[in-house]
């Protein structure tokens, strides 16, 4: 079956937190929300539930688990057991569930910048210390990179209990490959750090890179490092607002230590339709709509990426391996607040400003819409960035 991924909804008067906190007329091109409707098959299996009429207390099936352990089998050839399993309202709940439940006030926690700006505020909302490590950018390369020299020297001098991961990458767009993530796994186990994997972009990896997301547990199990992964369906699947998500780890103390801050802090329950709606996306139907997003996505991207070098061929531009998440070197242009604010006010265009990721000088846009507006959108940011340039 072939789906289409074109047709623009109106979003608009929904409560949507993308569009209806945007002003009348402007594209927002922020948060990590898709325009696309979610996969019929997951329609299909809410609508058969909403037809049952009771929306009570419900439990969480074996076959939630069944479904996760399926998908991560077919598609990572990466079996995690049900007893490793736990589940959350979120990945965002989760990170913090697991930095509550594995540290104490005052420990150190490191983790990579730009960042996901979800994850300064995980840490400082537990006390924690905030070790940041930038990232390498090669602006003639288009691409970050990972000093391990540095990565050593951090995790000697700053003795952290936690790694937090970000497997690919928000927002540099990095996928990383099988030697980096087990350099890491390596310099995490010799320095008895443990790794929380957020892998919640995993399923955006662009077909045409040569190469497949690689889940962080296997390449962790191999060099002795701890671990913990959290994941959900809601970005694949565009699921976000159903509120699901999971949490593997195999060590029976931290895990426990995380249940027990799951419950303390109350995001021990999921919505009733979650549940439906990841087992009806982790299946072959679910996977073939993926598929096809993930095609027409990258396919958006490479066309963005021709307009803007084509027109601005001086700003570099990342080379998005995995997310849907564009990630532009502004800093030639001056302030990239200053420019997101003037994107916005004057050419109703609304993109993130690297600053909320720890590097100022970015611009994040978000490429996950139908292509009608991809196009408006890029030629505003274009019209935008040449009366700055």
């Amino acid at each position: 079956m072939t789906y289409d991924f074109d047709t623009a909804i109106l979003r608009r008067g929904t409560d949507c937190v993308k569009w209806d906190e945007a002003a009348p007329g402007e594209l927002p091109m922020w948060v990590a929300d898709m325009d696309f409707p979610t996969a019929p098959c997951i329609i299909e299996a809410l609508r058969r539930r909403v037809e049952h009429g009771i929306f009570g207390y419900a439990l969480v099936p074996e076959s939630f688990y069944e479904s996760i352990i399926a998908w991560c089998s077919r598609r990572y050839s990466w079996t995690p057991r049900r007893e490793w399993m736990l589940y959350t309202s979120g990945v965002v709940p989760a990170l913090s569930a697991i930095i509550r439940g594995i540290t104490k006030p005052g420990d150190a926690v490191v983790f990579m910048t730009p960042a996901y700006n979800c994850f300064f505020s995980s840490v400082r909302n537990n006390g924690c210390r905030e070790v940041h490590f930038p990232l390498r950018w090669d602006a003639g390369s288009e691409r970050y990179s990972i000093d391990f020299e540095d990565f050593e020297d951090v995790m000697r001098r700053e003795r952290p209990r936690v790694f937090v991961l970000c497997n690919p990458h928000n927002p540099s767009g990095r996928v990383w490959t099988s030697d980096e993530l087990l350099r890491l796994a390596r310099l995490c186990a010799a320095n008895d750090v443990i790794v929380i994997s957020d892998e919640i972009h995993c399923e955006f990896v662009d077909p045409q890179l040569g190469r497949h997301f690689l889940p962080f547990a296997p390449i962790a199990e191999a060099a002795g490092c701890k671990w913990v992964v959290a994941n959900a369906p809601n970005k694949a699947f565009n699921i976000a607002g159903l509120m699901t998500a999971y949490i593997v780890c195999p060590d029976t103390t931290l895990r426990n230590a995380i249940d027990r801050a799951i419950n303390i802090n109350e995001v021990c329950d999921i919505n009733v339709f979650s549940s439906v709606a990841l087992q009806a996306a982790y299946t072959r139907e679910g996977e073939e709509w993926l598929n096809q997003l993930v095609t027409y996505i990258y396919d958006g991207y490479r066309h963005f990426r021709q307009r803007m070098k084509d027109a601005l061929p001086q700003l570099p531009l990342a080379h998005l391996e995995g997310t849907y998440l564009a990630w532009l070197d502004v800093s030639s242009l001056g302030d990239s607040k200053l420019i997101s604010e003037h994107l916005r006010r004057e050419h109703k265009v609304w993109v993130n400003p690297g600053d909320m990721y720890g590097q100022p000088g970015f611009l994040r846009i978000n490429l996950a819409t139908q292509r009608q507006h991809l196009d408006e959108a890029t030629t505003r940011i274009i019209d935008g960035l040449r009366s700055k340039d």
